[in-house]
């Protein structure tokens, strides 16, 4: 059987189909996927010149951004193995996380590049390379790629709070594509809103646009629900992918300020449970929307799924039935 596999070939196949297509709108500046496609293949030559190739680790220091992806999918498509860490990190877990991953490259904004200068483990990085790239760099022939290959590493704290390595391979994110591409159902015409940085991976599998909201994790309490909404309005964002703390703080201000969301037609949330008083609140805010809560972890997802209407009829059970969340993926009953 033949395990050659790729994770890009299903963007690639997207941005061959609808070259036109916008890809990414990273604060209002858009791309095609035709356009992408190149900037990701210029991006994979310039990193082989450099001396980055297949299996090498690279720490990735770079926000939710157009240049993010750009530069994860030119790793993903020479065999290399992107590393993420969450941008609120401490010095302490970063240099920890470092170590661990023992990391050819890293790859970083300015400011990521000066505090690396601080860390005695960054600093033993070889390569260090920033965002910018030339962008004539033909694209040489790459070492053919499989199922097992390494494409993602990312750290998760156990109950020890030793940093510990989730390893996702090409084919693991394969299925894990499949599987979220089964449950969220994306449409080649959706304009999206992924709060979730996985989840605009799965939208450039996917063929569709994904908007980027300026929302800083590290940062929630300055997050401006105004300005997200004004994003959805301006681009006609019809489905929407964000943690429980952005849903509800979207849910609150739409209330407040009596705001009508007509094209939000789907909208998902996950990372952190949702009670019944959180349901009622999106239910409100977005009558018309599936609005559904999706389980999972680190080594599989979706795990299970529920309907926040189901979660509404369920307020006053909470105390002696425990928080219900849903039907096992795949199953039906």
């Amino acid at each position: 059987m033949d395990n050659h596999f790729n994770i890009t070939d299903l963007f690639f196949e997207k941005a061959t189909q609808n070259p036109q297509r916008i890809a990414i709108i990273d604060r209002n500046k858009p791309i095609s996927f035709g356009d992408f496609a190149a900037d990701i293949n210029a991006t994979a030559a310039y990193f082989l010149k450099k001396g980055i190739k297949k299996g090498d680790r690279v720490m990735i220091f770079v926000p939710m951004s157009i240049n993010l992806y750009r530069s994860v999918l030119a790793l993903f498509k020479i065999g290399a193995t992107a590393v993420f860490l969450d941008e609120w990190v401490s010095m302490k877990r970063l240099a920890l996380c470092c170590k661990i991953a023992k990391c050819k490259a890293f790859i970083g904004i300015f400011k990521a590049r000066v505090i690396a200068f601080f860390s005695k483990e960054l600093r033993k990085i070889p390569i260090k390379l920033g965002t910018s790239y030339p962008k004539k760099l033909p694209l040489p022939t790459l070492e053919p790629t499989f199922k097992n290959d390494t494409a993602l590493i990312t750290f998760t704290t156990g109950s020890t709070g030793t940093p510990k390595a989730a390893k996702r391979t090409h084919g693991f994110l394969n299925e894990q594509f499949n599987a979220l591409i089964d449950k969220i159902q994306p449409s080649p015409d959706d304009v999206a809103m992924p709060v979730l940085p996985i989840v605009l991976l799965l939208n450039l599998g996917a063929g569709c646009t994904s908007v980027i909201t300026d929302f800083k994790a590290s940062k929630p309490n300055k997050m401006k629900p105004e300005d997200m909404i004004d994003q959805m309005k301006k681009h006609q964002v019809n489905r929407m992918v964000a943690s429980p703390f952005v849903v509800k703080k979207i849910a609150e201000y739409v209330i407040e300020k009596c705001i009508n969301l007509p094209l939000l037609e789907k909208a998902f949330t996950g990372g952190a449970p949702v009670f019944p008083a959180e349901a009622v609140l999106y239910h409100q805010a977005f009558p018309k929307a599936r609005v559904e809560v999706v389980y999972g972890s680190t080594e599989a997802e979706p795990i299970s799924s529920i309907n926040v209407k189901e979660l509404v009829k369920e307020q006053a059970d909470l105390v002696s039935n425990g928080l219900n969340v849903g039907i096992p993926y795949r199953k039906t009953a």
